[in-house]
């Protein structure tokens, strides 16, 4: 957005037409961009092109002349998403050669894991994303806080916005927001809630309900206490069985080792049980397949304190969730790569959800925002999409002409249906109330049904 609030449209070029390169695709269209596909499967493009306002090109995303064609001399932003890691490099290499775009590459392998700081320097990257690591440390968080649906992190952790379900007659029931204090203790602010097909960004005055989704802020320390508060059981989780054993499945191993969780693996692939033995000794891998019922009870599954299904596949993950929900306690995650029946999946008791490719878009998401946006302003440092990307949450960094600077909260005349939601100054973590202001350098969390926001002005009505 400019000084005068006019948005820009950036030229991006995208390369992969699979499952993240859709998800960016309709993403980036929203947000009002000029997109160019690129991908050697015609029917891939002709799919995106058909569904969206944007060009494409059929060819090999690597080749000067392809990207000629694409427009590369004028683009703003180039991402590589397809399914090899070499080739994303490859790409944004000759783009990068090609035009003074930004470039963004994907890169899953964990060989490379080691060297992604190596790699973004000396190949002059914007960012290197890996959706598997990525999708990896969410599922890890919401593991910290096992009564959550969701756990997305601010500020390097200084800040969570958890979202989770009332129960029946819980104490919240009932109870207005101003009300809360005896159970929030001034450390928790409630800031989203979806009540059947309905959104609210409440005020002091909003009753909850049995049955709400309710998405609140705090530190991690906070959100634990209030579960304890409000009679929510948030047991610390020692035991975890994962079925499947592919990239994200070594990528959460790893964190969960880290953490001093004891992790099983079931996957039916002999050599890859193998190849996980030596790069996960601590781990427990069994050969064998998890589809198999009588397998997963000798495994005790029952006894897991969470149970996560990581395969290739959206039904085996679900169906291997809804048993494990049938004949234990543990704690449920369910990756899916499609979100096709959302409404759905959405009935279903398969605990908490995560979609890798949208990790993957809100992160190159939150990095377009920011060139869209007059650096003069603000900087966007994460952007997270709630509630069917109906609610955004934004965590701005508030520079020093910012319009929004020391002026009582109260005084600012902010868009309706918008919270200011958190302060994040130094290593303190603010509950705003109506006479904080922000001050430069802080980090100001946003949440708002106002898609779109690119600088913190953009809050002002």
């Amino acid at each position: 957005m400019s000084e005068s609030g006019e948005i820009i449209s950036r030229n991006i070029i995208i390369v992969g037409c699979g499952k993240v390169g859709a998800a960016l695709t309709e993403e980036l269209c929203e947000e009002g961009h000029n997109i160019t596909l690129i991908d050697t499967n015609e029917e891939r493009v002709n799919k995106l092109t058909d569904s969206f306002d944007v060009m494409g090109v059929v060819g090999n995303g690597a080749s000067y002349s392809v990207l000629k064609d694409a427009g590369i001399e004028e683009a703003d932003l180039f991402i590589a998403v397809t399914d090899m890691d070499e080739l994303n490099l490859l790409c944004c290499t000759v783009a990068r050669r090609a035009s003074h775009c930004e470039a963004i590459a994907r890169v899953r392998n964990p060989e490379y894991s080691d060297d992604i700081s190596y790699l973004k320097e000396k190949l002059d990257l914007a960012m290197i994303i890996n959706p598997e690591e990525e999708a990896a440390k969410v599922i890890a968080r919401m593991l910290g806080l096992p009564a959550a649906l969701s756990v997305k992190s601010f500020a390097n952790g200084r800040a969570e916005m958890v979202r989770f379900v009332i129960p029946a007659e819980n104490r919240l029931c009932g109870r207005q927001l101003k009300d809360l204090s005896d159970v929030t203790g001034g450390n928790v602010l409630i800031c989203a809630v979806e009540r059947g097909e309905d959104i609210y960004i409440p005020d002091g005055s909003f009753t909850l309900h049995e049955g709400d989704q309710v998405t609140f802020i705090s530190n991690i320390i906070a959100a634990r206490r209030f579960f304890e508060r409000i009679g929510i059981q948030n047991r610390r989780i020692h035991h975890v069985v994962i079925v499947g054993g592919g990239k994200a499945s070594y990528y959460l191993c790893k964190l969960l080792i880290e953490d001093g969780i004891e992790v099983k693996v079931i996957e039916k692939n002999k050599q890859r049980c193998e190849e996980l033995c030596d790069l996960l000794p601590k781990a427990i891998i069994i050969n064998g397949d998890g589809n198999d019922r009588d397998l997963l009870r000798e495994e005790k599954i029952a006894d897991a304190d969470a149970f996560i299904p990581l395969t290739g596949m959206d039904e085996e993950n679900i169906f291997l969730t809804l048993f494990a929900s049938d004949v234990s306690n543990a704690k449920v995650i369910t990756k899916l790569k499609r979100n096709t029946f959302h409404d759905v999946i959405g009935k279903l008791n398969i605990g908490s959800v995560v979609y890798p490719k949208y990790i993957t878009a809100e992160m190159i998401l939150t990095y377009v925002r920011g060139l869209s946006a007059s650096m003069d302003y603000s900087n966007i440092r994460t952007l997270y999409h709630f509630f069917g990307s109906r609610v955004e949450a934004i965590e701005f960094e508030a520079a020093g002409n910012s319009k929004t600077l020391n002026i009582p909260l109260k005084d600012i005349r902010t868009k309706d249906n918008l919270l200011i939601a958190g302060l994040i100054r130094g290593r303190r973590n603010i509950i705003p109330g109506g006479d904080d202001a922000i001050r430069q350098g802080d980090r100001v969390i946003v949440v708002t049904t106002h898609i779109g926001l690119r600088s913190l002005d953009d809050i002002i009505a």
